[in-house]
């Protein structure tokens, strides 16, 4: 491992520099940048638009705005079908795209036709980095911020630091961009990586195609990286092209002198299949060292593998062979221009004889909105997080693997390494042409009625910061407790949008008398705390689990450490994210402890914060983990309550 110095710009900073609005552009100094384009999905964009709209602007003010629906397409009861009809009217009346259930996924989708080397790009889903691929400086953020960057506000984040992922050699037979960015995971795990930036350099990206490099870029979010970056060159304009939009291309790349704060070089030509292993995308294991394993269900598809190409490689080493009797085996296209395409060209046809079940293009499983698996069973996925009981079924056990490595299992039952296959792989290529038809967009004609149903309410309102908190630790986790944790998807996204009974599920999985705890002692006038261990926060964007806790009576989150988009999301919404100066007090703490927080306004303007322990007569010191701009909207109690346009 070797560290590049020079006097040259990185990819990343060449690209803030030309969106820079306010801020020194100087590694761990807070900036502001101008948001070009936005996206939503409907599990967070229903909140968003709510928030939008309590803005009071007629229509949006950034370059382009596209709000997607992907996530609750099954309609069981009328919540989701109300909640699209609300997103499409408020996207007509707000000069917004929508994207209609069926269109596909939206990070897929957002790279097949609007994503484009140079802009920014703010999602309300933390898999927007998978627009990197394409050169895109794209990060995940909670709906109030996307809001906010529709609205023209800029985007707030600390000017990263930057790890340059060297690349050298080529990818083998059955290797693929999966096992690349699991090589990554395993090299730099899921926590400790706040306010950095991967960016993916050397010899050996030439090699690898956009929807490749999409993959790495949007499995970079499991390391809690603001996000990934590859360059802008041929492969991009190719792809462009391919998709009838190379009037977008622009090339784009790192100095050859820029300058990393570290270097993580990848051999390409050594790298074998992977697996990450239960329960976090960052428990790595090699294909070898499983192979064997009885597996249960098989699941291909996902933001993270489901393009044309690897549907059609999985196909063929799924050609002439039947799906092992033990074995149920979904595969969903991430786009209807993927299902189009593998339609036409016979990929389908290879699939369904194979014995494969061809499920909606949407994120379904990945969220555990269907194909749950069964009672202690394996299932192998190439979606991007393996997290405790996110399938539905707390008692599986799911690993993450390529759809080479998934292809391969399924035919034999068993964990298999896809490099006994004797399938010729070696002609599949991105094409030149995809099939492109945009009909399932819908454009903003500004006439339409907002429709909302009856499980549509507004945002909670909360109240400026008191100088005095006193409560108790209503409850005590401890390392990686990720927002599906805090706020369970699956059958509970419905509620998304109906704020008091998705309260209802908070820490579902981890203790269910937390709501009734917390609204007890919120009803009492206490504020309510949360006592966390290492990355708390870490996985999706969803800016319920602040919203939620916040509604319930949560008044501070105090973490041995707290990952970016939820620490924004707790400022955004007044909870105040407090991080202990020693993690040995995060051990004297116990649930049930009567806290109390003293002059908080000198404390917030300060940054440090004296924790008093009533129960156990103790003193704990705790460092606020706030901006400037952030210490305003803890202080009006939320950013809603502070933002003037």
């Amino acid at each position: 491992m070797s560290i590049i110095r020079g006097m040259g710009k990185t990819l990343c900073y060449k690209i803030l520099s030309s969106h820079l609005v306010e801020g020194r552009l100087e590694k761990g100094e807070s900036i502001k940048i101008r948001i070009d384009q936005t996206l939503t999905q409907d599990a967070t964009g229903t909140m968003a638009y709510l928030e939008f709209e309590s803005l009071g602007l007629d229509k949006v003010r950034n370059e382009l705005a596209v709000s997607y629906v992907d996530h609750n397409t099954v309609q069981v009861g009328f919540e989701n079908f109300d909640d699209h009809e609300y997103l499409r009217t408020v996207a007509d009346r707000k000069g917004i795209i929508y994207s209609r259930a069926g269109n596909g996924i939206c990070h897929q989708v957002h790279l097949e036709r609007f994503a484009l080397p140079g802009k920014t790009l703010l999602g309300s889903d933390s898999h927007t980095p998978t627009a990197g691929g394409i050169a895109s400086f794209a990060a995940g953020a909670g709906g109030l911020d996307v809001a906010l960057a529709m609205a023209g506000v800029p985007f707030e984040i600390v000017a990263p630091r930057v790890v340059g992922i060297r690349l050298s050699g080529k990818l083998r037979p059955f290797v693929s961009a999966k096992d690349v960015i699991l090589k990554v995971l395993e090299r730099f795990g899921v926590k400790g990586n706040v306010n950095t930036v991967f960016e993916y350099i050397g010899e050996g990206v030439s090699t690898l195609s956009v929807p490749e490099r999409a993959t790495i870029t949007n499995m970079g979010a499991e390391c809690g990286v603001t996000t990934s970056l590859f360059p802008s060159d041929d492969n991009t304009y190719e792809f462009l092209k391919a998709q009838g939009r190379e009037d977008g291309y622009i090339p784009l790349s790192a100095d050859a002198d820029a300058e990393y704060d570290d270097i993580f070089d990848i051999d390409l030509s050594s790298l074998e299949p992977l697996a990450a292993c239960p329960h976090s995308p960052g428990n790595i294991k090699s294909v070898k060292e499983l192979e064997g394993m009885k597996v249960n269900q098989i699941l291909i598809g996902s933001c993270t593998n489901s393009s044309y190409m690897d549907l059609k490689k999985a196909a063929r080493i799924l050609k002439g062979h039947k799906v092992a009797d033990s074995v149920s085996l979904g595969v969903a296209p991430g786009s209807r221009e993927v299902l189009l395409m593998i339609t036409e060209d016979g990929t389908l046809e290879t699939l369904i004889k194979a014995g494969a079940r061809i499920l909606e293009s949407a994120c379904g499983f990945c969220i555990g909105n269907h194909q749950s698996p069964g009672t202690d069973s394996v299932s192998l996925r190439t979606s991007n997080r393996n997290f405790y009981a996110r399938s539905g079924t707390a008692s599986a056990s799911l690993y993450l693997v390529s759809p080479e490595t998934a292809a391969a299992s399924a035919i034999t039952g068993v964990f298999t390494d896809p490099r006994t296959s004797v399938a010729d792989l070696s002609d599949i290529k991105m094409p030149e042409r995809f099939i492109i038809d945009d009909s399932m967009f819908i454009y903003p004609s500004f006439l339409e009625e907002i429709k909302r149903g009856p499980n549509i309410g507004n945002p909670p309102e909360n109240k400026p910061l008191s100088d005095t908190i006193h409560g108790h630790a209503v409850i005590k986790v401890g390392d990686k407790i990720t927002t599906d944790h805090i706020m369970p998807a699956g059958a509970r996204l419905k509620y998304r949008s109906n704020i008091k009974k998705y309260s209802e599920f908070v820490f579902e999985s981890v203790n269910p008398d937390f709501p009734s705890r917390a609204s007890a002692y919120r009803d009492k006038g206490e504020g309510g705390f949360i006592i966390a261990g290492a990355s708390y926060g870490q996985g999706s964007s969803r800016e319920h689990a602040a919203i939620c806790p916040m509604y319930l009576g949560i008044k501070a989150v105090c973490a041995v450490s707290i990952e970016r988009i939820h620490q924004a999301n707790l400022c955004n919404f007044g909870i105040l994210p407090l991080i202990f100066q020693s993690e040995k007090d995060y051990e004297s703490i116990d649930e049930g402890d009567e806290l109390e927080l003293l002059d908080t306004h000198s404390s917030l303007k300060e940054g440090h914060f004296i924790l008093h322990d009533i129960t156990k007569n103790m003193e704990i010191p705790l460092t606020l983990m706030a901006t400037e701009e952030q210490k305003k909207m803890l202080l009006a109690g939320g950013r809603l309550n502070e933002v003037k346009l």
